[in-house]
């Protein structure tokens, strides 16, 4: 799993998310840094109201949260939500001594991004093709 910090970079640069089932997320800035929620049909959905999307937490006591909006979230992509994200530019994760590292191709220009996790090098090569849409 990509930590808080990984994953707030990837929001700022653009990354929306949209929830489904078994989505993780954190809440930063609440005290709850350290808190990974998971979203579920029973416990913690996500609820349209007409100011926008809002994750309740069903029948829980803990931390005394009734819901929160999707914009005070941070998605926590897992491993796979990654590399899909990376669409057709993704070309492999290779593995060596020092770690992993994503490879991809944008507009006929391979890049690797090396890291200690699969997770880690997805986001890093996420990063980079989301600086460069936004460019």
């Amino acid at each position: 799993m990509i930590n808080i910090e990984l994953a707030q970079r990837l929001k700022e640069a653009g990354l929306a998310w949209k929830p489904a089932l078994g989505d993780r997320f954190a809440i930063p800035d609440r005290d709850l840094d350290e808190e990974v929620f998971v979203l579920s049909n029973m416990t913690i959905e996500v609820h349209t109201v007409p100011e926008g999307q809002v994750i309740g937490f069903n029948g829980t006591t803990e931390w005394a949260l009734d819901d929160v909006e999707i914009d005070e979230t941070t998605w926590l992509p897992r491993e796979d939500q990654l590399r899909e994200l990376l669409g057709g530019t993704f070309r492999a994760l290779r593995r060596d001594a020092a770690g992993y590292a994503a490879e991809i191709d944008l507009l006929g220009a391979e890049r690797s991004f090396p890291a200690s996790t699969p997770e880690q090098a997805y986001a890093a090569a996420l990063l980079h093709l989301l600086a460069s849409i936004n460019q």
